[in-house]
């Protein structure tokens, strides 16, 4: 989804899901499945059409910004239908209509009109460009900041993760802020006894980590994103910490789902992972890795523009291939910041061939078509 690859009308969503289980519906902030791209104009102007919205009940979006203090949300359709620019950053603005939507379920409550919920708050930032509101900038130095061990010494690159970093770690900061004005509206609206929470990011960013920026790459800094679940530790009974997973995106929706109790259904793929938070949900087959693709175009200037497929593994492995060539291939236990490349060292041909023999399981089982390399 996103660029050039909107969400098939026909796909059911999470959203569907949750509704035949009687859960009330929301989703706000970025949606980019439409499949507009900037190329046909400005997508903040972009009407995603309410058969495209993914089947939400309360749906108030945008396709695509990429500039989040002039932020546009549209929704409603017909003689309802709106769009509207958000007063100042987009974040908080978009925090503020979800508090709204969670002071109204608690309203409900009271009232004995009580459904269950399952609302998305999907906010951009962190994204380039890194303007954060001007508090949040000023606690970040760029000259001061610590660069990751794989920033090569170039003035250029050096410069622009520096600057762009401080931006980053300001959206970030003001990100959890905003978490905590969440978590205080479920607190007095009487929901937070019985409410999860899961924080996740669609991808992460390279800020000068082997000379490169963005995403649409395999190294561990555009990848490895967080995944948290939380909620009321007690009801957890213990089950907290890091559990020994690798969580894929595939496995959020089955897992959220769980989490409520509901099983994953037939149509959905991916793991429900629940049990490592609740003792009465199943255990969870856990995977011996995690598959990763990338498809072209990006749609991005700064990016690796070349299709590629890869597998990082529980044993600490990861390797990526270019279609017919190996490409990447790092021991993570010993060289977290990918630095030796072992994807043509004769010395590791066994556990090359054995990593891309799991890959090849991977791309099968996904009904995937892609070139692998001959070894």
């Amino acid at each position: 989804p996103g660029h050039e690859y909107p969400l098939p009308q026909e796909m059911p969503t999470i959203a569907h899901a949750f509704k035949e289980h009687g859960f009330d519906t929301a989703y706000f902030g970025k949606w980019h499945l439409g499949g507009f791209h900037e190329r046909e104009g400005r997508a903040a102007m972009y009407i995603v059409p309410p058969e495209r919205r993914g089947g939400f009940d309360t749906w108030v979006g945008y396709e695509n910004n990429n500039s989040q203090w002039d932020c546009w949300v549209h929704g409603g359709e017909g003689e309802n239908a709106f769009h509207t620019r958000l007063p100042g950053y987009e974040t908080d603005a978009l925090t503020d209509m979800l508090i709204d939507y969670i002071r109204k379920q608690g309203e409900a409550r009271r009232a004995g009109q009580a459904r269950p919920f399952f609302a998305v708050l999907s906010v951009q930032p962190p994204h380039d460009p890194y303007v954060a509101p001007a508090q949040w900038m000023a606690r970040h130095n760029p000259a001061r900041l610590t660069l990751r061990p794989n920033v090569p010494p170039v003035a250029r690159v050096q410069a622009q993760a520096r600057r762009d970093l401080a931006g980053a770690y300001a959206m970030i900061e003001n990100l959890d802020w905003n978490v905590g004005r969440i978590r205080q509206a479920l607190v007095e609206a009487g929901l937070d006894l019985d409410t999860h929470i899961i924080f996740f990011s669609d991808h992460g960013d390279l800020h000068g980590s082997h000379g490169q920026f963005r995403k649409t790459a395999p190294w561990e800094e555009a990848i490895r994103v967080p995944f948290i679940v939380g909620g009321l530790h007690p009801r957890y009974e213990g089950r907290t910490g890091r559990p020994d997973v690798l969580i894929n995106h595939v496995d959020i929706a089955p897992t959220t789902l769980g989490l409520c109790g509901i099983d994953k259904p037939d149509w959905m793929r991916g793991c429900d992972y629940s049990g490592l938070r609740l003792p009465w949900r199943p255990s969870p087959e856990i995977p011996d890795s995690a598959f990763l693709q990338s498809v072209i175009p990006t749609g991005h200037g700064d990016s690796v523009d070349r299709p590629w497929r890869g597998i990082v593994t529980r044993d600490g492995w990861k390797y990526v291939v270019l279609e017919g060539q190996p490409w990447l291939m790092f021991n993570l236990n010993e060289d977290p910041y990918e630095l030796v490349n072992l994807a043509h060292n004769t010395k590791f041909r066994a556990e090359r061939r054995r990593l891309q023999q799991r890959l090849a399981e991977w791309i099968a089982e996904t009904g995937d078509a892609f070139d692998l390399p001959d070894l």
